[in-house]
């Protein structure tokens, strides 16, 4: 397995969790109110903000792990790189959609906030598994 497919690993893992944490903090809250009234953005950016940390700390853990890949990239890796992205980006065009038929329709900032950050965890996971399933079946052109 390469450096960068360790890597792609790694950011689909602490997406997902953090996103689970994050929703799992915010249901909790929510027992005896509705969701509107939840406090709800300084969860979301220190979720997102661990993430990011999250995020790096895996990747230098894994070059810290096996030095002489960290740095080894090839033209099949930027491949699946760009090819993961560019499917990524498009299910966040299409994602992005819902937040903006909310803040078009008015709804409170909570759904429309909450819309923003699963399209972005969404896009973010779809874009992952496109990398891993193309670094185990290569990608067809």
């Amino acid at each position: 397995m390469s450096f960068e497919e360790k890597g792609t690993w790694v950011s689909a893992a602490v997406v997902a969790v953090i996103y689970a944490v994050y929703l799992s903090i915010i249901l909790g809250r929510a027992e005896n109110l509705p969701l509107t009234e939840v406090a709800y953005a300084s969860t979301m950016l220190w979720t997102i903000g661990i993430a990011i940390v999250s995020s790096i700390a895996g990747h230098i853990a894994i070059a810290i792990a096996n030095p002489s890949e960290a740095d080894k990239s090839d033209v099949r890796d930027r491949d699946i790189d760009r090819f993961g992205s560019y499917i990524g980006g498009i299910v966040l065009a299409v994602g992005m959609l819902v937040p903006f038929g909310l803040a078009m329709g008015e709804q409170d900032h909570f759904w429309i906030a909450n819309a923003m950050y699963a399209a972005f965890v969404f896009s973010s996971l779809v874009s992952q598994a496109v990398k891993i399933i193309a670094y185990r079946r290569g990608i067809e052109r």
